[in-house]
């Protein structure tokens, strides 16, 4: 076979890469997308040190008077608690959070999630331009049984509404490191 010459198709893709990717029998080519999963990242950038920072975001407790949405936060222990938010639309969120892990010196708070939604979340806390930047991770699997029922028209309205959010969390925040 002359490797010299390859040839394209209109798509673009050679035409050896083309036959790779022809459908084979038994071989799956796509994983179905799962409408109740969802991934989130949001960078918040704030105008205090990483620590301040860091410290705000470590008591949870304190989180109703600084973010709307998180309507109730309560504690069980130390590391566990039960939290209800509730954003634009009119529906609830409450989950048992169980922190997993806690490393000031790398700026990580992270924690499990069991409840209407189940999975992880992570605030990672580094420097900034003239302050920090606090990004949030999350990734969870919805269980409420009305949000599983409206998956996938809703989706695109879920999606809006962490948004909103989680914009009120990072000028909440913000705003309540400038008063401390």
């Amino acid at each position: 076979m002359d490797r010299s010459v390859v040839g394209v198709t209109s798509y673009g893709m050679s035409t050896a890469t083309q036959s790779l990717l022809r459908f084979r029998p038994g071989y799956r080519h796509t994983r179905p997308m799962d409408w109740t999963h969802y991934r989130f990242r949001s960078l918040w950038p704030l105008p205090a040190p990483p620590a301040t920072v860091y410290a705000a975001l470590e008591r949870p407790e304190d989180y109703p008077r600084w973010w709307p949405q998180v309507r109730e936060v309560t504690r069980l222990g130390d590391t566990t608690g039960v939290i209800t938010v509730r954003s634009l639309l009119p529906y609830a969120l409450t989950f048992t959070v169980r922190e997993t892990r806690r490393d000031p010196a790398a700026g990580v708070l992270e924690i499990a999630v069991s409840g209407d939604v189940e999975g992880w979340a992570r605030w990672t806390v580094t420097a900034g331009g003239p302050g920090s930047l606090a990004r949030y991770d999350q990734v969870v699997d919805v269980n409420k049984p009305l949000l599983r029922w409206f998956a996938v028209p809703g989706r695109p309205f879920f999606r809006v509404n962490h948004w909103l959010m989680m914009r009120a969390g990072r000028r909440g925040l913000a705003a309540y490191l400038q008063a401390v």
